[in-house]
């Protein structure tokens, strides 16, 4: 096993009496992460969340949409390499990218944002990924630095969920511009989201705010807002945490059916609008 490695599986992060030699992990040993030659991003954001389910990937996706209508330039990274779905949402679920020279061309969606994810890689996207984090985490650093992007206004970098090795990678060998949380109402939810708050906020990460998915569900009869899951406590963590509340996603079988339908990109109106004027100010 390549010593980089067994060192970071052996890593726990924490340096105080630590008898691992030469571990990458250890403050100052970290190596910078650069774009591939020829690829420029002015602004990076993560979306992040404490566990899956939460529609982590819905948001992303929509946002990479908002900001490509709006003219701008984007890149979006699938991080969650063992649960990949955005290729799904844009239609491009059984594509496969190529590459030359030890670079990664991305995939184009319809309306032209970049995409990579580990899907994408792969000749069967059925095919379960087994590594380990370290692996993971190294492959999700080789989709940010060999991946030829271009000239980017903004990449989106779709994390998984937790505080685990690719998060940590991200946010240490990436140069992260802001986070935006995505939560759910649930109180367990509510609970679990804050490490991911505290892990941004122990790494010097700008928080941009939270976006609260699956928050309520109007009703198309007669237009009352329901709050399926209980009254939302997503305001209450934002201050709690010191950071803006952003936007409410509904519960909107529309947005599912364009989702599994692979035409994300047609879905009309904006639902993330103060989520947007943060990445964009």
């Amino acid at each position: 096993m390549d010593s980089e490695v067994k060192n970071q599986e052996t890593c726990n992060h924490q340096c105080d009496g630590c008898d691992v030699e030469n571990c990458s992990g250890r403050s100052g040993g970290i190596q910078k992460l650069e774009c591939a030659p020829g690829t420029s991003i002015k602004k990076t954001i993560a979306v992040i969340s404490g566990k899956g389910g939460v529609g982590k990937s819905l948001v992303s996706s929509l946002l990479a949409v908002e900001l490509r209508r709006r003219g701008l330039e984007v890149g979006l990274l699938d991080a969650d390499v063992t649960g990949p779905s955005i290729p799904r949402s844009f239609g491009l679920d059984d594509e496969q990218a190529s590459g030359e020279n030890n670079l990664i061309f991305p995939l184009e969606t319809k309306s032209g944002i970049k995409m990579m994810s580990a899907n994408l890689l792969l000749e069967d996207s059925s095919a379960p990924i087994i590594w380990r984090g370290p692996l993971i985490a190294s492959l999700v650093g080789q989709m940010y630095s060999q991946v030829l992007y271009g000239k980017l206004d903004v990449l989106l970098i779709d994390m998984p969920p937790g505080t685990g090795d690719v998060p940590l990678t991200v946010f240490q060998q990436i140069p992260v511009d802001g986070v935006i949380v995505v939560t759910s109402p649930q109180d367990l939810v509510g609970e679990i989201v804050e490490k991911s708050v505290r892990m941004a906020q122990m790494m010097n990460i700008n928080l941009l705010g939270l976006v609260e998915n699956m928050s309520y569900y109007v009703c198309p009869h007669c237009g009352e807002k329901l709050e399926l899951y209980g009254h939302s406590k997503a305001e209450s963590a934002a201050a709690r945490h010191q950071i803006p509340m952003l936007d409410s996603l509904p519960i909107d079988s529309r947005i599912s059916s364009l989702v599994d339908e692979g035409k994300i990109e047609e879905h009309e109106g904006e639902l993330l609008p103060l989520a947007i004027k943060s990445i964009i100010a």
